[in-house]
């Protein structure tokens, strides 16, 4: 298992892999070709960024059969979806910040985050795995109360689309099975929702797959693959944090 990150020194930004606390500076693409340099950074001496730079992030919506089951949904048959624009991106301790004149509830949404590791369109199921470079963390934060303020359109883009709501890292890991995995979130230390990633209508593989149908995907782009029971608003001040063993966390204030 690998973990890959973005970071900001004084010399500028630069990517690398993280084990423990020490950071190995790579030089050249990420996703193509990358190589280690000597260099390396104390992980408290930096700042983190987003660990890649979509064109584009891709939210599901009702992937989880928990979920759909108390609100009544069925299942889909291809993967619901909205995206969300680079403007909203944000990474591990960055404040989740409130909309300005916007008092109603902004909620949080523990997802896991597939990173797209070559540039792919019209993949068959069988070969969308070797598409995908890793998985992510991702707080897919959401404006709830302007969803359905006009009864003929749901706003989608709006409640998702606002700076700092699409927030997602703290790293990229390589080398996971998501099968394996459960995604958690806590406010304050309580945990809101923990779920696995089996339950999704979707799996990963058949979500790149099924995706690249529609648009081409980039490398670095994030697709959030929806969330499950739990999901909650903030209050102003909380805590959160997204968690995903073998990953690691994403924690935010909203402020």
């Amino acid at each position: 298992m690998t973990h890959w990150l973005r970071f900001e020194t004084p010399a500028g930004e630069r990517f690398g892999t993280l084990e423990g606390n020490t950071i190995t500076e790579w030089r050249g693409d990420m996703f193509d070709g990358a190589e280690p340099t000597r260099r390396h950074h104390a992980l408290a001496d930096v700042r983190l960024l987003p660990p890649c730079r979509p064109s584009k992030m891709i939210g599901l919506w009702n992937n989880f059969r928990e979920r759909a089951v108390k609100e009544n949904l069925q299942q889909p048959a291809h993967p619901l979806y909205f995206l969300k624009s680079n403007n909203s991106f944000a990474t591990h301790g960055d404040a989740i910040r409130r909309p300005a004149g916007y008092k109603g509830a902004v909620v949080f949404e523990a997802e896991l985050g597939i990173v797209i590791g070559r540039r792919c369109a019209n993949i068959p199921a069988s070969e969308a795995e070797s598409a995908i470079f890793g998985y992510t963390c991702v707080n897919d934060v959401t404006a709830r109360d302007l969803m359905r303020l006009d009864p003929a359109f749901v706003h989608w883009t709006r409640a998702k689309g606002f700076d700092s709501f699409g927030v997602f890292g703290p790293v990229i890991a390589t080398g996971l099975d998501p099968a394996q995995l459960r995604v958690r979130a806590r406010i304050g230390g309580e945990e809101k929702q923990d779920y696995p990633v089996t339950d999704m209508f979707f799996a990963p593989h058949a979500i790149v797959s099924l995706l690249s149908q529609d648009m081409t995907l980039e490398a670095g782009d994030v697709i959030a693959c929806g969330t499950s029971v739990g999901a909650a608003a903030m209050k102003d001040g909380d805590t959160v944090e997204i968690a995903i063993d073998g990953i690691g966390a994403l924690i935010n204030r909203f402020e």
